[in-house]
């Protein structure tokens, strides 16, 4: 018989980590409590702390790397526009040369 592995949704991990960071219960009841295994609570929690260290300092970095983003598609959207008014050029003149005038 082929066991499915339990998935948790992310809303479900953020509480459980805030609750086993909070330390109101030992992990050991929190485990009860959700039914979990405490290392999987632990892993929740290190998770946690690890991406809240970046979750103050990023702010500008994400805004920059945006504008990034941002700027290369404005880019590339502008290389875009200009191939196209090429290709309509040659289109048209390629109509005329053959004859093909609507």
């Amino acid at each position: 018989m082929k066991s499915t592995r339990k998935r948790y949704s992310p809303q479900f991990k953020l509480e459980v980590a805030l609750e086993a960071l909070q330390e109101k219960e030992s992990l050991s009841i929190l485990a009860q409590k959700h039914s979990i295994h405490p290392t999987q609570i632990t892993l929740w929690k290190k998770q946690l702390k690890e991406k809240l260290k970046d979750f103050f300092t990023t702010g500008k970095p994400a805004a920059v790397a945006d504008e990034k983003l941002t700027e290369a598609l404005f880019q590339k959207i502008g290389r875009l526009e200009m191939e196209l008014d090429w290709l309509k050029k040659k289109y048209d003149r390629y109509q005329h040369k053959n004859g093909l005038d609507g």
